[in-house]
């Protein structure tokens, strides 16, 4: 009898498996960090090896804790960060340079030249997104112009590409499969998000091998099976999307106009557009939701660099926090910021702003600020990002948001929460279970393997734990809103 469906969420710092009932229940979980590395400024590699190991071992510590065997698992969903670029060996499967993470900034310079080439209009009039190191494409060209022999071993087509579920997957089969979903495609930069194929025009432009890519499926179908060495047997694989989308989708914002937003290392923010591409005039990026039953459905997203990244620095280098979840409680020991702003620009600005040489600044100190006030204004510099990427995507849709659900590790912050409201003026909701990221993969594979009947199913899943609503003065709001905006132009002003 098939119980459970097991969700990889593949994170940016850590991998994670959760098994889940029909009910959508959590009934076992493991998770595991891994390491970061940082070789340069602006630097964020990871290794590829330690990226599955820390996933498989999570599975089996999953199934372990409640005895659970691979005939009771119906199938494997993954949601993964997404742009996050490994090129292996077709051979061994054995990755040729260190993940280059998402938040890597070394291809900037080739950024730099692809604008001045003025290729922003074609690049994302086919792709949805605009040129930034943050996507795949730089970064598989930087792997094949930098380490010793893989340009000539890719055109040979002894080497591959994968986004980290396309990855996970071919070491999970045993090297069978090699696919990705339309999700994760549609982030590379390097996919028609109209035509739904990888485009010819760009391969070239970047002096990629198109053998490199994966096949591109559906983000809920069975592609394969795990191999019986690793879990104890054979479970279909039946579910992929990226991370984002897959809270997305585990939010069951199915609908045209329904939004959510992800706080998690990063924060994300995705506004269901139906099978209608909206094209932003504000900094946005057009993408991919996801595809099921053979019908596309896209999306707006506005991508914040920093978040939990942003707590943890308060934590682990200024050594503010004792522990991340401190940060609420020493936020309300002050009743303000004491006109003190933190801009968390630590790796640039994502949307809308997209300028990879900003940096992190503190504005406003003075000797009245003490760290109290640090922590909070850190936490509310969250809220603003946030209210900048919304009024981005109601401009570029056309209408307004009444509602956010919100979901990952910094949403059970409720100062956060709170001032997220106050400051947009729009309703905030919170699940009971705020790790939609795996469910939106479980949905997936559920659907796939017949475990759940339909979208019903899921939409009846999902119970909202709490409501944030606004009291907050109009007035009051638009004047910490402008000073918000002063201290990004002074961000913005910095340049390496």
């Amino acid at each position: 009898m098939k119980k459970y469906i097991m969700a990889f969420d593949a994170g940016t710092t850590s991998a994670r498996t959760i098994l889940f009932n029909k009910d959508g229940e959590i009934v076992s979980q493991a998770s595991k960090e891994f390491t970061q590395y940082f070789p340069h400024p602006g630097w964020v590699e990871e290794d590829a090896s330690e990226i599955w190991s820390s996933q498989i071992g999570t599975a089996v510590e999953a199934m372990s804790k409640i005895s659970a065997t691979a005939d009771e698992i119906s199938a494997i969903g993954i949601a993964n960060q997404r742009e996050t670029t490994i090129v292996w060996d077709k051979n061994t499967g054995d990755a040729i340079y260190n993940a280059i993470v998402w938040q890597c900034k070394r291809t900037a310079p080739l950024c730099d030249k692809l604008k001045k080439d003025e290729l922003t209009d074609m690049i994302k009039k086919k792709t949805g997104l605009v040129i930034d190191p943050y996507f795949s494409a730089t970064k598989i060209k930087w792997i094949l112009d930098n380490v010793p022999f893989a340009r000539e071993k890719a055109q040979k087509g002894e080497l591959l590409f994968g986004t980290v579920d396309s990855y996970l997957i071919y070491k999970l089969t045993g090297g069978l499969c090699h696919i990705t979903d339309y999700s994760n495609a549609s982030r590379t930069m390097l996919f028609n998000i109209k035509d739904l194929k990888w485009d010819d025009e760009l391969l070239k432009i970047f002096d990629i091998p198109k053998s490199m890519l994966p096949q591109v499926k559906n983000s809920s179908e069975i592609y394969g099976k795990s191999s019986s060495k690793f879990l104890g047997g054979e479970i279909p694989i039946a579910g992929i999307l990226g991370d984002q989308q897959a809270s997305l989708f585990g939010q069951a914002c199915f609908n045209k106009a329904m939004a959510k937003a992800t706080y998690g290392t990063g924060a994300f923010i995705l506004m269901n557009t139906g099978n209608e591409i909206v094209n932003s005039n504000n900094g946005l990026v057009t993408t991919i939701a996801w595809s099921y039953k053979d019908k596309v459905t896209y999306a707006l997203e506005g991508s914040i660099f920093e978040c939990g990244s942003a707590i943890n620095w308060l934590r682990d280098d200024l050594k503010i926090l004792d522990a991340a979840d401190d940060s609420e409680y020493m936020a309300t020991k002050v009743k303000d910021t004491c006109g003190c702003f933190v801009v968390p620009a630590f790796s640039g600005l994502g949307a809308p702003y997209w300028n990879q040489y900003a940096r992190g600044t503190i504005v406003g100190l003075t000797r009245a600020v003490s760290k109290y006030h640090i922590v909070r204004a850190t936490l509310e510099s969250l809220a603003y990002l946030s209210k900048d990427v919304l009024n981005a995507m109601e401009e570029d849709a056309g209408f307004k948001i009444e509602e956010l659900k919100v979901d990952g590790g910094v949403s059970k912050n409720n100062f956060i929460m709170q001032f997220l409201s106050d400051m947009t003026g729009i309703s905030v909701l919170r699940p009971k279970i705020v790790e939609l990221t795996a469910l939106g993969a479980a949905y997936m594979a559920g659907l796939g393997t017949g475990f759940w009947k339909d979208l019903e199913d899921a939409k009846n899943i999902l119970k909202i734990d709490m409501s944030f609503k606004s009291n907050f003065d109009k007035k009051k709001r638009e004047e910490k809103i402008k000073a918000w905006h002063k201290a990004v132009k002074t961000s913005l002003y910095y340049k390496e």
